[in-house]
């Protein structure tokens, strides 16, 4: 795939004729300049350009941040941007939210579902992933007493809650599965196919394109049809993939969808969305019963109540971004190069555990290791806070995989290969120092 250059200029350096960009935006062309012609591959390795890129951001030089799963730091043009909206929202007050907010607001969600392959009509605007997926699983309606609904072991916590919540909620029972390890792409369809035909009361899966424990990248478009096929509705939570992977949302084939602006995209803390396909809107129950959408509206499934506006009104700056930056093809390059950089290290590393296969359609740039036989909590905590005491390096120890707990690192655009290096020599000491 060849990236053209046309999206500096278009996006950047846009008129500002509409009310976003009139407030919001700045109209300017980034200090990078996105290689003419380039393969993402090639892009990936252009160490002057990602380093043009790296100056965008503010970060902290105390230490190597290689926990960037948690949020997504704000490139300074989103930075600036979410400032200036802080600012507008303080001065105008009641006056912009009873006047223009709500036009400025359908205009980022048409921005963002121009991003996610989908209509307008299709998406509504959120806090975060967290509350756009129980939003979805806590609204969907179709479940009946001595119906199950289904989850895995690495799925986020507080949507295994969402799931558990049924029980009470609609009266459905709960099948938990565990994801294989080592994982493979037919090992986890070969889990989800058993676990789907062994319990047939199965109505509703929650499935995580992208899990927060060990970054592993599921094959959902497969898992779905897989499941559509015995009647199960399935809820995919894309809160960690979007905006690190290369996809739009019909490329999962799912019908309900959350994700998150705030994580990959580089949008201010506060911002996400969810996705119900058109023709399955009544299957997700209005938010509390809330009346200030009409029914058929998607918009009705979200909390009305007042919001902090000025984030959302920054998202199309950092849909710009991203753009510029060559969009999803490239980041998902970049991030796959410097998640590989340190792996391939590791592989050859005497008692250390990658947790994420090497097929690239199965991670990204979150990846998590474990020193073989430390598998508590205690011991994953210690090993995190000896990278940090001594080699400045901040990584986070995650629970939950079959096996026992870990250590997850995420690297960023920001992350320069000294930092990866750095890591590399530190996790060999870890190795030694913690070989059980």
């Amino acid at each position: 795939m060849v990236l053209p250059r046309r999206h500096l200029l278009a996006s950047f350096g846009a008129a500002a004729a509409s009310p976003v960009a009139a407030h919001g935006r700045a109209a300017a062309v980034p200090p990078f300049v996105l290689p003419a012609g380039a393969r993402p591959e090639h892009v990936a390795r252009d160490e002057g350009f990602w380093r043009a890129v790296a100056r965008q951001y503010r970060v902290s030089r105390e230490f190597v941040n290689l926990e960037n799963g948690y949020y997504g730091i704000m490139p300074e043009p989103v930075r600036r941007a979410n400032a200036r909206n802080v600012e507008r929202l303080n001065s105008l007050n009641s006056y912009l939210l009873r006047t223009t907010y709500k036009a400025e607001a359908e205009e980022v969600r048409a921005q963002v579902a121009a991003v996610a392959g989908v209509p307008a009509e299709e998406i509504a605007l959120t806090r975060c992933g967290t509350e756009a997926l129980q939003n979805l699983i806590g609204g969907y309606n179709r479940l009946r007493p001595g119906d199950a609904v289904m989850h895995a072991d690495l799925d986020y916590y507080s949507m295994q809650y969402a799931m558990n919540w049924l029980r009470e909620r609609r009266g459905a029972s709960l099948v938990r599965i565990a994801i294989p390890e080592p994982a493979t792409r037919q090992a986890v369809l070969d889990t989800y196919a058993t676990a789907l035909r062994e319990h047939p009361r199965v109505k509703l899966l929650l499935l995580s394109h992208m899990n927060n424990r060990t970054g592993l990248v599921t094959p959902v478009r497969d898992i779905v049809a897989a499941a559509r096929n015995r009647g199960v509705d399935v809820i995919v939570d894309a809160a960690h993939s979007w905006g690190q992977l290369d996809f739009a949302l019909p490329d999962l084939g799912a019908d309900f969808v959350g994700l998150s602006l705030h994580k990959w995209m580089g949008a201010p803390l506060g911002t996400g969305f969810l996705h119900i396909r058109g023709d399955r809107l009544a299957d997700i129950d209005a938010a509390f019963a809330d009346e200030t959408y009409p029914a058929g509206d998607i918009r009705s499934r979200v909390h009305s109540g007042t919001m902090d506006v000025a984030p959302v009104l920054s998202v199309p700056t950092a849909l710009d971004f991203h753009r510029a930056l060559g969009g999803g093809p490239v980041k998902e390059a970049r991030l796959r190069y410097l998640r590989d950089r340190w792996v391939r290290r590791a592989r050859d590393v005497p008692g250390l555990e990658v947790l994420t296969p090497d097929d690239p359609a199965m991670y990204g740039a979150i990846t998590s290791f474990r020193v073989t036989g430390r598998t508590s909590e205690a011991d994953n905590t210690a090993i995190a806070r000896y990278l940090f005491d001594q080699y400045k390096i901040f990584t986070v120890r995650r629970g939950g995989p079959v096996r026992g707990d870990c250590v997850r690192v995420t690297p960023a655009l920001f992350t320069g290969p000294d930092d990866i290096d750095r890591f590399s020599v530190a996790l060999r000491d870890v190795a030694r120092r913690f070989r059980a």
